[in-house]
């Protein structure tokens, strides 16, 4: 018996929806995306309605909705859109008469769960597939930086999100010494998340440019990502490798600190940046770990390549919450 039910992904700039069939083995067939900008509705009810609306008039029963941020309380209310959602109202406002919420990086961690091996790509360590036993870090730079763990054994698996991007950022040599000496310019505390991520890029770039004592040229993350990874700059492809190098160092952090025995990087930036992460140090730096470099070698590190972690994530943990 299948059940039919409507994912969501909400960030700060985009809602993506999709309908998706979850058969009684834990099979997920996920139909094609629609994704809508949340400046253009008044309310996540009202874009929900304008996808019902793309389908036809469908009349879904049942929902899994993954959200960029805490997911507890009455009202949970979204850090960079105006949106609102009270958890309580959701089936009299939607129409639904089951219905799963959950972290949107905690929705990523169950789709690694859930993923099949020809979903990963292969970055460093041995080239096994992932644990089907123990835990597996799951880290993700974005417009922030995701942290979560996953579990599996033979009873199944347990996802845990976690803020573990916050944790305090941790340089390794005097570059990295020059870019948090810079950030603390600006903040009391520089957490990971400063340095990997997205916006990072700008703050590393600009960081480098002051050790050479060039002009400062203010450009945003998606102009210097292009220029560093095509090579038509030298100073962002610098911007770009020392991110990477972080980025590895970071994975490795929370593989010791939560005794994986398997790493994913998931998350948009990582599947953009994938050929410049193997060409770079952070398989080098994931495994630079003093008295633990060969514990780390035997760890696999993966980059999860499916084009929706988000709602393939939401639907597995409306499986596992309704269907299991």
């Amino acid at each position: 018996m299948s059940t039919e039910i409507v994912t969501v992904d909400i960030g700060g700039t985009h809602a993506r929806f999709a309908l998706a069939t979850l058969d009684g083995h834990g099979a997920i067939d996920l139909g094609d995306p629609v994704t809508l900008h949340t400046s253009d509705h008044a309310s996540f009810q009202t874009a929900w309605e304008d996808f019902v609306a793309r389908q036809g008039g469908i009349k879904p029963r049942h929902c899994a909705i993954a959200i960029a941020g805490p997911v507890g309380g009455e009202v949970i209310r979204f850090t960079n859109n105006p949106w609102v959602i009270r958890p309580a109202l959701i089936p009299d406002k939607l129409g639904v008469e089951a219905y799963t919420l959950i972290n949107d990086f905690g929705a990523v961690g169950h789709a690694v769960a859930c993923a099949g091996p020809d979903e990963f790509t292969h970055l460093c360590g041995p080239e096994i597939d992932l644990p089907v036993n123990g835990t597996i870090s799951v880290v993700g730079p974005g417009t922030g930086l995701g942290v979560a763990h996953v579990w599996r054994g033979d009873a199944g698996y347990r996802v845990q999100a976690t803020e573990g991007g916050h944790v305090d950022f941790a340089p390794v040599d005097s570059i990295e010494d020059a870019i948090l000496v810079r950030l603390r310019q600006r903040y009391r505390r520089v957490s990971a998340e400063r340095v990997v991520s997205g916006p990072g890029l700008v703050d590393i770039h600009e960081a480098l440019a002051q050790m050479e004592g060039r002009a400062i040229q203010p450009r945003d993350d998606r102009t210097l990502w292009a220029l560093g990874t095509s090579g038509d700059d030298s100073l962002a492809a610098a911007a770009v490798d020392r991110l990477c190098l972080s980025l590895g160092s970071f994975a490795g952090d929370m593989a010791l600190a939560q005794g994986a025995s398997g790493v994913v990087i998931a998350g948009g930036l990582g599947l953009r940046i994938k050929d410049t992460l193997l060409r770079s140090g952070f398989a080098n730096r994931f495994t630079a770990k003093g008295r633990f470099a060969e514990l780390m070698a035997t760890i696999p590190v993966k980059l999860i390549t499916h084009p929706q972690p988000g709602l393939f994530g939401a639907a597995a943990a409306f499986a596992k919450e309704h269907l299991s």
